[in-house]
């Protein structure tokens, strides 16, 4: 097949999310082969009004999504309006994801340089100076007020939601969830910060009201994570597992509730405690 005709081929079928595989299973010393199922990571690359920007690798699912909240946590720029389209090509040996937006947005970009290798997930992407790396979000403000008991519910509704990992076990989620409601919506991917980037771009594309929420993050909760929910006005971020150090400074910083080693029976709250409220 031609190269052409294959690249057509691909741009008909698209990247799988995951793949099957036969494998050699062993536990307790019994040996059983098995179909598996394998999640697959691509590399990604974001094209800005024609000028390559980054390469992620990412899950390929939702990456118009993705762009939008990459584009938008990252400062590239400034609302949803700005980015002007974004086209998904399928090619052979990855996919790009070609981005328009205005042109002295674009001029901007040329300040920060630009880091074409990102790793899984990078929260750092494109930037090059300790300064570009270390954004301060404005500070965020609402009165969202949630109940330990919602949290929890919330927290044991999310699993569910979670189709890929069931599958591969093998991808981080970010939810969006509101009080009384529970998780309403769930991306996945390898990264975990991209996982937060496509949910980000859903809220942002459907014009959802980001102080009714809060997110959940199926990881820890590094400066980044803190860095790109604040940066979008979200006031509570629940993390499955610690968060660091930079983060606490961040979120104390920032107005942000922080809640870090969530789990159906515990949680640690490390920051603007207020907003979450107790029955004892």
């Amino acid at each position: 097949m031609q190269a052409a005709q294959a690249e057509s081929l691909l741009l008909d079928l698209g990247w799988p999310s995951y793949q099957q595989r036969t494998v050699d299973r062993w536990r307790d010393g019994l040996h059983e082969q098995r179909q598996d199922f394998i999640v697959e990571e691509v590399p990604i690359s974001l094209i800005y009004n024609g000028v390559p920007h980054v390469v992620m690798l990412a899950t390929p699912t939702n990456l118009e999504e993705f762009a939008l909240g990459f584009s938008i946590t990252e400062g590239i720029i400034k609302n949803p309006k700005e980015l002007l389209s974004a086209r998904v090509y399928h090619r052979s040996n990855g996919i790009e994801v070609q981005l328009k937006i205005p042109e002295n947005r674009f001029q901007c970009m040329s300040d920060k340089g630009r880091n074409l290798t990102g790793r899984t997930g990078c929260g750092l992407c494109g930037a090059s100076t300790l300064k570009q790396a270390i954004r301060q979000p404005n500070a965020v403000s609402g009165d969202l007020s949630l109940s330990a008991e919602q949290l929890r519910a919330a927290l044991t509704n999310i699993k569910q939601h979670q189709k890929l990992n069931q599958l591969t076990g093998a991808v981080h989620a970010a939810a969006w969830a509101v009080p009384g409601q529970g998780v309403l919506e769930l991306r996945e991917d390898v990264g975990r910060h991209n996982a937060l980037d496509k949910l980000i771009g859903f809220l942002l594309h459907t014009g959802k009201d980001l102080s009714a929420g809060f997110v959940i993050v199926t990881s820890r909760a590094s400066y980044e994570m803190v860095q790109k929910t604040a940066w979008v006005g979200i006031t509570m971020l629940t993390a499955i597992s610690a968060p660091t150090g930079l983060a606490i400074r961040l979120a104390d910083e920032t107005g942000l509730t922080l809640i870090g080693f969530a789990r159906d029976d515990q949680h640690v709250v490390y920051t603007h405690p207020q907003r979450l409220t107790h029955s004892n």
